[in-house]
């Protein structure tokens, strides 16, 4: 059995792990109130877009442009957002398995990282770092999403990737948070929007003006932008949601720790009370 000294110090071990648990919980909640209001704001605009679009593209009929076409490339890109720091749960583990365990083959995926958790973790397990773009996840901006986006497509339009991937955590709630793989190049129509197409078979076909080749070079990447844009948003508040849920699942072990080491302080402590008074009475016993 431990003795009274190490129990005691073990105890207030964790009771300084447990106020920096609070601490951390608590700057958790304050940024998860503000990137919670952020992403719910901007979460119709983003979820219109892409309905928008792919409704748009089910209506065209076949079109031949480069954007609707996979390239003849093998290899994928894969923007993948993490976060810079851990203590999250499994925050960060849930969209690296995603990639992992997609049909993605290693040797054909480009990463293109935001996030150090997620980069360091790929790399470890052999993935190509094509660009790091880890800082943009501390204060997500617009202008980087537009930048990555430029970046991406640029690589596409030269026949260096054949797709594009978007690898990220949908922020549903503040305790549901869904870990998402999605294509973003070539364009997708998806089942929704086909079906719509179907049961309103009666619309007139999507005309284009000027040319839709024009159209979609101006369309395409403001879409793609405004998905990573909002995959970014997404991504701070289930980072700060999953940190909140993590520290206070850590707080509430601490206490149950701190209670169980106070009983087993108790009894230690009562134990060697009880035999002190055990040596004292025999000790009157045998000078009697």
């Amino acid at each position: 059995m431990a003795s009274m000294r190490d129990i005691k110090r073990r105890k207030v071990s964790i009771q300084s792990t447990q106020q920096i648990t609070k601490a951390m919980k608590l700057v958790s909640t304050v940024k998860l109130q503000k990137a919670k209001t952020r992403a719910e704001q901007s979460k119709t605009y983003f979820d219109y877009m892409y309905k928008t679009v792919t409704s748009m593209l089910a209506k065209s009929g076949n079109i031949n442009h480069p954007y609707l076409v996979a390239g003849e490339s093998k290899k994928k890109a894969v923007i993948a957002i993490t976060s810079n720091r851990g203590l999250a749960g499994g925050y960060n583990a849930n969209v690296t398995k995603l990639i992992t365990n997609s049909d993605i083959p290693k040797e054909d995926a480009y990463i293109y990282a935001i996030g150090r958790k997620g980069k360091d973790f790929l790399a470890r397990r052999g993935y190509e770092i094509k660009t790091d773009y880890s800082d943009v996840i501390n204060e997500p901006i617009y202008k980087d999403a537009a930048e990555i986006s430029k970046e991406v497509l640029n690589q596409f339009a030269k026949g260096e990737i054949g797709e594009i991937y978007l690898a990220y955590t949908s922020f549903k709630n503040t305790v549901s948070h869904i870990p998402t793989l999605m294509k973003l190049l070539p364009v997708e129509m998806n089942e929704e929007s086909n079906n719509e197409v179907t049961t309103t078979d009666k619309l007139t076909m999507m005309n284009y003006e000027p040319e839709e080749e024009e159209a979609l070079n101006m369309i395409i990447p403001k879409y793609i932008t405004s998905l990573i844009y909002g995959a970014l948003v997404e991504a701070v508040a289930s980072e700060n949601g999953a940190r909140m849920q993590a520290m206070d699942s850590a707080t509430s072990n601490a206490e149950e720790m701190i209670s169980d080491l106070s009983l087993k302080y108790n009894r230690a402590r009562q134990g060697s009370i009880t035999q002190e008074l055990t040596e004292i009475i025999a000790g009157a016993n045998a000078i009697s």
